[in-house]
């Protein structure tokens, strides 16, 4: 069935691109089975199980299921009404919303570090009750008893935490709990909160879990916990599609590359009888793939993580598959060897608040896939591991200390915080704050921030044009930057900063006997990306003596999901080593941007890559011709 699955991906991604790739892909063995494959993406290069490895298979007796018959009729009918993506996003958003009133009442009382930690052990006893992970209803009950004993709240919340972290017998649920240790209920601390504080969270606890999409979820999470993004909560995020839409290419199209050519290997080996060379290969390429680091140096709450961490499940899911088919227990396999895990995600944050939820993020993300795919057998005590593969740190420049900046008179100087803004008074429009001040610094011996060795780099660093930097930033902190990084012109967007340290990191020639492991890299930027000074620091890696090259962009791309940004347009660029041809991917419909489940259908073709992301003749080498010299002029200008 494998070779029939890629015979049928093969067909999809063949069909006329106005009509966009099919969601769903069905494989049938007549009268034996049917394996339902989806990928809502709209990239017909993800084909996943449907909905999951252990119900994608459709006997002939399963069809006697009531339920079975309802997902085929939609398959046929309705086949977007069955994307996930559209469920978990309206109970993630009214959870991040139920969330947001609590933080808002415990603002001022608390430090908004302990809110965020106290609330991150609350939600993540609601997921854990809801997959299984704890007796169900086993922390929702405890909240109920609670709403007309908020004086006992503290002490008995803290109890449950405690059993969490330690393990062992709970008396409200009078049942034994796993030991999830991992760090997250290493400080048990709880937070009184008012009768209708707990109730609401309460009422967060009897949605299911099980539908929240981790991919938004972080993002909903922290601007729930910021009074400056608060009013901003559900409304501008970025859908989990347009993030596959860079993670695919940047990270899963060269795994993929390598898993086929193991196959071919196992194909040949398995034709001359050698079935243990065989199951050796393939446990060889299910190793290399659980050893794959990844990397978002401006990891935020860890969106682009979750989804590399998905995608790689569901890559790992088909060698498990190749298992089967060789005769090893696949389950057993997986229990007792390696499986792709947060241990392999790395990420940079100065957000402190978000490196926390970054991490929750993707433990919450691996769990429902280890659940979905192995049932409680996958999981192991401890539940939960403290890796610490998220780190509180600048990606862009270190120094040896920040000193105060103060005017002539020694007074601290400061600048507006780039983030709060108030109404105008006449005009109603958002305006920045004036006194939303933070103070100014400047930074002793600045240099380039070191990053964590890894495989891939991916993400979506913030949008700040060139010329902005020394107002969002300070002085100070632009300054150091460009100190640091000389090479990286003035005028750059702030992510070039970014691009520079991945493509000089992927060119970087290693010590005799010594491989670079970085293969690829891809980022988001804002599309002026293609303009002057962003463009330079392309062309002066594509220019070097081992050059890079682009083998992936997309010059203008809608990105948040947003009512009042929709005109925010982004650029996505892949990089690899080498002179290599690549894609270009235009848009050539939009629709839905405002959606849960947006629809931008790209035509691709093929080519050299240009700095300013178009196929074609290189014009940014075009010169004066000396044959019209002096032949022409431009005629008369209007000066002042």
């Amino acid at each position: 069935m494998l070779e029939a699955r890629k015979q049928a991906e093969n067909y999809a991604r063949a069909l006329p691109v106005e009509h966009g790739y099919p969601p769903f892909l069905l494989i049938a063995d007549i009268g034996n089975v049917i394996e339902v494959f989806a990928d809502f993406s709209g990239q017909g290069k993800n084909y996943a199980h449907f909905p999951d490895r252990q119900s994608f298979r459709i006997s002939m007796d399963d069809l006697r299921d009531s339920d079975v018959q309802e997902r085929l009729r939609a398959i046929w009918n309705d086949p977007l009404s069955l994307d996930p993506a559209r469920k978990s996003a309206e109970v993630t958003r009214d959870i991040a919303a139920r969330l947001a009133k609590i933080a808002k009442a415990l603002e001022g009382k608390h430090d908004a570090k302990d809110v965020a930690e106290f609330l991150m052990r609350c939600l993540f006893c609601m997921f854990a009750e809801d997959v299984g992970l704890i007796p169900q209803k086993a922390f929702r009950n405890l909240l109920g008893q609670m709403k007309d004993k908020p004086a006992l709240f503290v002490p008995a919340v803290e109890n449950f935490f405690l059993t969490m972290d330690k393990g062992g017998y709970d008396a409200n649920s009078t049942a034994i709990l796993k030991r999830f240790n991992g760090g997250l209920f290493a400080k048990r601390t709880a937070l009184p909160l008012e009768p209708d504080e707990i109730n609401e969270l309460w009422i967060a606890a009897g949605r299911d879990w099980s539908d929240v999409e981790p991919a938004i979820f972080g993002t909903l999470l922290e601007r729930a916990l910021d009074t400056r993004e608060r009013s901003k909560l559900g409304a501008h995020y970025t859908p989990r599609a347009y993030v596959e839409r860079l993670v695919v290419p940047t990270i899963i199209e060269p795994l993929k590359a390598d898993w086929e050519a193991v196959q071919g290997q196992v194909e040949d080996l398995r034709k001359a009888g050698k079935n243990t060379e065989a199951l050796a290969a393939v446990k060889a390429f299910h190793h290399e793939l659980c050893t794959t680091r990844v990397l978002d140096p401006a990891c935020g709450t860890g969106n682009f993580l979750y989804v590399s961490l998905e995608l790689m499940k569901r890559l790992e899911g088909e060698v498990l598959e190749a298992l089967d088919d060789l005769g090893e227990d696949q389950a057993r396999f997986a229990m007792e060897g390696e499986t792709v895990s947060p241990r392999q995600f790395y990420g940079l944050e100065l957000n402190a608040r978000a490196v926390p939820i970054a991490d929750l993020v993707l433990w919450i993300g691996y769990l429902k896939w280890q659940l979905k795919t192995g049932g409680l057998a996958s999981i192991t005590e401890p539940v939960l591991h403290a890796y610490g593969t998220i780190k509180h740190q600048d990606a862009v420049i270190a120094y040896d200390r920040e000193e105060l900046l103060r005017d002539e008179h020694g007074r601290p100087l400061s600048r507006w915080d780039g983030v709060t803004k108030k109404l105008h008074p006449i005009t109603g429009e958002e305006v920045p704050d004036p006194d939303a001040q933070v103070p100014l610094f400047k930074y002793v011996n600045p240099r380039r921030a070191p990053w964590p060795q890894v495989e891939f780099i991916v993400g979506n660093p913030p949008f700040i044009g060139g010329k902005d930097m020394r107002a969002e930033l300070g002085d100070g902190y632009a300054e150091a930057c460009w100190k640091a990084r000389p090479e990286v012109p003035g005028g750059a967007d702030f992510v070039m900063h970014f691009w520079d340290e991945a493509a000089r990191l992927l060119t970087a020639k290693m010590p005799k006997g010594k491989v670079n492991p970085l293969r690829r890299f891809g980022f988001i930027t804002t599309n002026s990306i293609t303009q002057t000074f962003s463009r330079r620091v392309i062309e002066r890696f594509m220019a070097a003596k081992e050059p890079l090259s682009l083998i992936y962009a997309v010059p203008n791309h809608p990105w948040l999901k947003a009512a009042d940004k929709a005109a925010v347009r982004i650029a996505m660029t892949v990089a690899v080593r080498g002179e290599v041809e690549g894609v270009v991917a235009q848009v050539a419909e939009e629709k839905d941007l405002n959606t849960d489940t947006p629809d931008v259908i790209l035509v691709a073709s093929e080519g050299r890559v240009l700095s300013y992301l178009a196929r074609g003749a290189n014009f940014t080498l075009a010169a004066p011709l000396v044959a019209n010299e002096g032949v022409a002029i431009k005629g008369f200008e209007l000066g002042t």
